[in-house]
Order: structure tokens, then C-alpha cells, then sequence
């Protein structure tokens, strides 16, 4: 996650993202896709349903960014180059 502040990710990547999270909270639960089980079922399971996915994190971690960027003088670089 190290520079997620600044990754542009399109939405088909954003859906591959989301897949490949899911099927580690699936293989951590020995649980296959043959077996029909749904996502929420497997998040409740590990404990995780409540807690962001990785996506809400990696845009959070965007906001906090832009808002670190805003609050810089107006000669900085990252500034300059935002606007």
C-alpha cells in the first residue's frame, strides 16, 4: 500500500482488487467458490464484514493526501503540480 496516495486505478482494476481480496478471505477459510458461499458469509466468518475493503482504504488514504497537499505553501512542488 505504500503510495496509494497518488495510484490512479480504473474501475476494471478496482474490480480485480476486489476479487483477489476476496478470494484470500476465501482460501483463509478453506472455503472454494464451488461451494457456493456467499461473500458476506465468508466476511462474517473472518470478522471483517464491519471493516473497510481495501479500495475505501487506498481512497482514504487519497483524501488524507489532497488534504496534505492542500495545506502546503503555494511554491511547493506536489502543490504546484496539483493545480
Amino acid at each position: 500500500m505504500y503510495g496509494a496516495e497518488v495510484w490512479q486505478i480504473p474501475t476494471r482494476e478496482i474490480n480485480k482488487i476486489l476479487s483477489a481480496e476476496m478470494d484470500v478471505l476465501r482460501r483463509s477459510v478453506r472455503k472454494s467458490r464451488m461451494e457456493r458461499i456467499k461473500n458476506e458469509h465468508i466476511k462474517e466468518i473472518m470478522e471483517v464484514k464491519e471493516k473497510p475493503d481495501i479500495i475505501d482504504i487506498i481512497q482514504r488514504k487519497r483524501l488524507q493526501w489532497y488534504g496534505h497537499v492542500k495545506r502546503m505553501q503555494d511554491e511547493r512542488l506536489p502543490k504546484l503540480i496539483m493545480e
